[in-house]
C-alpha cells in the first residue's frame, strides 16, 4: 500500500541475496519521485546474523541515502499487521526539500547531556533547524527516561516520535540500524528538517471515566487528596458511577490521566498523560501512581481495553484527518505496543487498518515495541499500550 511518495512492502522469507536484490529493485521502482530521501527497515530476530548484508543490499538496490531502523518479531506493513516472526519490512519515502540527519547515540552520552547545549553539540543541530524527530532505541542498555528527558530540555516542544526496539527478550539482545551499520546498544535519531515536519498521532487506548479534577495534596508519587477530598474516595466514586458492564471491564485495568498543559480551555483525549494506578489504600485514603504528579494538577480516571482503544485512536485520527485537511501526507511510521494487536483487539491489523483508513492510502511501515515515543501536549514521552504515528508532512 503506498501514495506516489512512500510506498512499502513486506519480505516473509528467509535471507536470500539475489531476491532480496529483486525485492529492492522493485520497490525502488513503485516510487514516481525521481528519487528516496528515507528508508525505514524493521526486521526481525532471525535475521540478527545476516543484519549488516541486508542493510548494505537495500541501501544499493533500493538506492537510500539514508536507512534506519530496528528489530523487532511483529512487523507493520501498509495496513497489515505481521505478527510472529513477521520477516523484513522496508519503507520507501520520497519528501520533497526534506533535510534529514540521523546520528547514533548512547547511554554514555545519556550520562553526560547536562543542558541543552549538550544536544545541539552532540547532533550538530539547533531547535530551528529541525521540525522534530524520530527514535528508534535498545531497552537494554539504555535508560530512554532519561535520555528523553535531556533530549525534550534540548528540542521540546518539537515532537519525539518512535518506539523502542523488541528483540530476543531470553537474550536481552536487540538491533538498531543505520545506514549500514548494525547497533545492539543505543539508539539512533532521524532530525526531519527543512520543507517537512513531523505530525504526530500519540493513542494510548483509555478512555476518560468521571469528571477532571484537581490534585490538592501530593507527595512525591502518592496522591492524598483529589479536591480537598481523600484520594481514594474520588476514586471509588468514580468506579462505582459506572454500569455493571464497565465496572467489570475496568477492574484491572484503571489509569490516571493526568494534564500536561494546564493552559487550555478544556481538555480532550490526548490533552492526558496516562499512568499507571500502582496502589490504593483505603484506611489512608490515599493512591500511588506510577508518575510524579504535581498539586494544582488537572487530571481524570481512565479505563483501558479493546474497546477504549479503538475509541481513542478512531477520535485521535480523526482530529488529524481535520488538522491535515489541504496538506500533503507522504507517508508513515506506526509503533505500536506489544500489548496491542490480536491479543488485546481480537483481530488482525487493528491499528495498521485504521490509519489507512482514516488518512490513507500512503507508505506505512512500522513496528510492534516495547515501549512507545510519542508528544503529549508539548513535550515527548515514553508510553505504554501506545500506538504512535510519525507522519511525514509537508511544512
Amino acid at each position: 500500500m503506498g501514495s506516489k511518495y512512500s510506498t512499502a512492502a513486506h519480505w516473509p522469507g528467509d535471507f536470500d541475496e539475489a531476491g532480496l536484490q529483486k525485492w529492492a529493485e522493485s520497490l525502488r521502482h513503485q516510487l514516481s519521485a525521481p528519487q528516496v530521501s528515507l528508508g525505514l527497515v524493521f526486521m526481525s530476530p532471525r535475521f540478527f546474523p545476516h543484519a549488516r548484508q541486508i542493510l548494505e543490499i537495500l541501501r544499493v538496490h533500493a538506492r537510500i541515502p539514508l536507512l534506519a531502523g530496528c528489530s523487532s518479531p511483529n512487523l507493520i506493513v501498509g495496513d497489515h499487521e505481521v505478527e510472529q516472526n513477521a520477516g523484513i519490512t522496508l519503507g520507501l519515502y520520497a519528501l520533497p526539500g526534506a533535510e534529514l540527519k540521523a546520528l547514533h547515540f548512547t547511554q554514555e552520552q545519556v550520562e553526560e547531556a547536562n543542558g541543552p547545549g549538550y544536544w545541539h553539540m552532540e547532533t550538530g543541530i539547533e531547535p530551528g533547524q529541525t521540525n522534530g524527530w524520530l527514535a528508534f532505541i535498545d531497552p537494554f542498555h539504555l535508560d530512554s527516561e532519561s535520555w528523553l528527558r535531556t533530549w525534550n530540555e534540548a528540542y521540546a516542544p518539537l515532537p519525539v516520535l518512535g518506539g523502542l526496539a523488541t528483540g530476543d527478550s531470553r537474550e536481552q539482545t536487540t538491533q538498531v540500524y543505520l545506514n549500514g551499520d548494525v547497533f545492539e546498544d543505543g539508539g539512533v535519531a532521524i532530525s526531519c528538517g527543512g520543507s517537512v515536519r513531523l505530525a504526530g498521532v500519540t493513542s494510548q487506548g483509555c478512555t476518560p471515566i468521571g469528571e477532571t479534577w484537581t490534585l490538592t495534596r501530593v507527595e512525591r508519587n502518592i496522591i492524598h487528596q483529589i479536591g480537598n477530598r481523600p484520594a481514594y474516595k474520588v476514586l471509588e466514586e468514580t468506579f462505582n458511577a459506572l454500569s455493571p458492564e464497565d465496572q467489570k471491564q475496568a477492574r484491572g485495568n484503571l489509569f490516571i490521566g493526568m494534564v500536561v498543559n494546564e493552559y487550555l480551555e478544556d481538555f480532550h483525549r490526548g490533552d492526558f498523560l496516562i499512568r499507571n494506578l500502582l496502589g490504593a489504600d483505603p484506611r489512608s485514603g490515599s493512591i500511588a501512581v506510577g508518575a510524579l504528579p504535581r498539586p494544582g494538577q488537572t487530571v481524570q480516571f481512565q479505563r483501558r481495553s479493546a474497546t477504549a482503544a479503538t475509541e481513542d485512536m478512531t477520535a485521535l485520527l480523526t482530529r488529524a484527518h481535520d488538522e491535515l485537511a489541504g496538506t500533503t501526507v507522504y507517508g508513515g511510521c506506526l509503533c505500536s505496543c506489544t500489548g496491542r494487536g490480536q491479543s488485546l483487539f481480537g483481530r488482525p491489523n487493528h491499528d495498521a487498518g485504521m490509519v489507512q483508513q482514516r488518512l490513507g492510502p500512503m507508505g506505512l511501515t512500522g513496528f510492534f515495541c516495547n515501549g512507545e515515543i510519542g508528544p503529549v501536549g508539548q513535550k515527548s514521552f515514553l508510553h505504554g499500550y501506545t500506538a504512535s504515528l510519525a507522519l511525514f508532512v509537508k511544512k
